[in-house]
């Protein structure tokens, strides 16, 4: 892989910019490659569409911004709405399951997971961006698990590194026990195809009306 643009997004609050710092400090410090991040946020921080986006590469990144999204990671549905456009054609979305609604393409590869209710589950909601960072994690395998677990460790405030890394394998073993080995669960596979397949015969209908 010689250049990989992510874009993660969600409402201020989530902890997009975290998770976003996290994958960079990853990628680069702990698996010695070269990666930028730069973030953004709407009027107001907390409760507005927010979004970072990240540029790994195995070289030295010369250019920062996005050109072509390869992952588009959603965490709220106004996140998702708003950036959906810029995602490849082949590009992966990886989306909180219970708050984003996506009009899936055929074809699309796309991950889901209910991250928000895993964190209530463990005992804090706050912690949902770094269970959604362990599904990121086990869905891309960029580098190994283990410097994924070292990032969360030097990244999150001192006293709470167990409660993260617990919420980190928590949505790296959701994606395992739903997902095997890159394919979606058959129930979660049927819906997604059912999704783009009704997406397509709206479009083929809206045609015809024109």
């Amino acid at each position: 892989m010689s250049r990989r643009e992510i874009r993660i997004t969600g409402f201020g609050g989530q902890g997009v910019v975290l998770c976003g710092h996290i994958i960079g400090r990853a990628y680069s410090i702990d698996a010695g490659n070269e990666a930028t991040m730069i973030q953004s946020f709407g009027p107001e921080a907390r409760g507005s569409a927010c979004s970072t986006t990240l540029v790994l590469s195995e070289t030295e990144v010369l250019y920062p911004y996005l050109q072509g999204l390869d992952t588009l990671v959603a965490m709220s549905g106004d996140g998702y709405e708003k950036y959906k456009d810029d995602l490849n054609k082949d590009g992966t979305l990886i989306y909180e399951k219970e708050l984003v609604k996506p009009t899936l393409k055929k074809g699309q590869p796309a991950y889901a997971i209910p991250s928000t209710r895993i964190a209530e589950e463990i005992g804090r909601v706050i912690v949902q961006n770094i269970v959604m960072l362990g599904f990121f994690a086990a869905v891309t395998k960029l580098i190994p698990k283990d410097q994924w677990e070292s990032a969360v460790r030097d990244s999150v405030p001192a006293g709470t590194e167990e409660l993260n890394l617990r919420a980190f394998n928590a949505g790296w073993d959701y994606f395992e026990e739903n997902y095997g080995e890159g394919e979606p669960a058959k129930e979660e596979k049927e819906e997604d195809e059912a999704e783009a397949d009704k997406a397509e015969e709206e479009e083929v209908a809206a045609a015809g009306k024109e």
